[in-house]
């Protein structure tokens, strides 16, 4: 199968809709440090392309539900590099003009497709994790500049687009200072917010100890020693987590947008935890 029923490790702490996941590449080139997908993924960041999907993919459309929306993608970045010369997610949004869906990405080519997503009904989110150059290059080595990221989430609003920005992940001591982010993805029209703290498995702790040595070694009493482990994950304390997703909501909603926070486990009203209620609202606005 290459759509499937969106369950993460089947979490208590997640708080999504019901929705269906699609990949268009297995595997991701942004290299992100903070990434989970090594952990499943073998070659995780040699990206490549996935046999027979579009012959695949339709010959499972007519199965879905359409009530329920697609997401793109969770696993693979779907504008990440090879994007470009094959063009594998802009098959699959062709094939998905009858479906709700989601795109999430931190590929700044999503713009090219403007035009084809402000007429479906979809919402778009752009990771943005920090707005300094240098901090997101550790953090995301390969991965467009967050000031590339900004301007695609500016164009896409444009269009009429729905855009999230995802702050994901917060890492204490990192890039826990969002408020100059937070005023600009408001400027840059984004609607919603979706965030969550750093929740680090084996493989993805020692990359952050390599890439922050003098930050890991105070991380490492908040998630080894104060913290708790889930299920192969580590958490900070509830209330560390609790603080720094107040305050994000905070600063979001006084910008006037929504915000949701991804399996924290936190008693927070929200419309929906990563925007898809954008989607319900009717997709890209009247006269785009």
């Amino acid at each position: 199968m290459v759509v499937y029923e969106f369950d993460p490790w089947r979490s208590e702490l997640c708080t999504c809709g019901r929705k269906y996941s699609l990949n268009p590449y297995t595997g991701c080139a942004h290299a992100c440090i903070y990434c989970y997908i090594t952990s499943y993924i073998p070659r995780a960041f040699s990206p490549r392309l996935k046999k027979g999907l579009l012959k695949r993919l339709r010959t499972e459309l007519p199965k879905l539900s359409r009530s329920i929306p697609v997401t793109i993608a969770n696993s693979s970045d779907p504008y990440q590099p090879l994007e470009r010369e094959h063009r594998q997610t802009l098959a699959c949004l062709k094939l998905l003009r009858e479906f709700k869906v989601m795109l999430v990405t931190k590929g700044d080519l999503v713009q090219r497709d403007a035009h084809l997503i402000a007429g479906m009904q979809a919402a778009v989110a752009i990771t943005i994790t920090t707005l300094d150059a240098d901090t997101a290059a550790k953090l995301e080595p390969k991965a467009p500049s967050p000031e590339r990221r900004l301007r695609a989430l500016q164009v896409l609003a444009e269009h009429g687009i729905p855009t999230i920005c995802r702050i994901d992940p917060v890492i204490p001591g990192i890039n826990d200072d969002f408020r100059e982010l937070v005023r600009e993805v408001a400027c840059a029209g984004v609607r919603h917010v979706t965030a969550s703290t750093f929740k680090p498995r084996p493989d993805s702790w020692q990359r952050l100890c390599r890439v922050f040595p003098e930050q890991a070694e105070r991380l490492r009493e908040l998630y080894f020693t104060r913290g708790e482990r889930v299920q192969n994950s580590r958490y900070l304390p509830a209330e560390l987590r609790r603080r720094l997703m107040l305050e994000l909501r905070r600063e979001c909603m006084n910008r006037g947008m929504s915000f949701g926070a991804c399996r924290e486990g936190l008693a927070m009203s929200m419309r929906s935890c990563d925007g898809m209620h954008l989607i319900r609202a009717g997709g890209a606005r009247p006269g785009s």
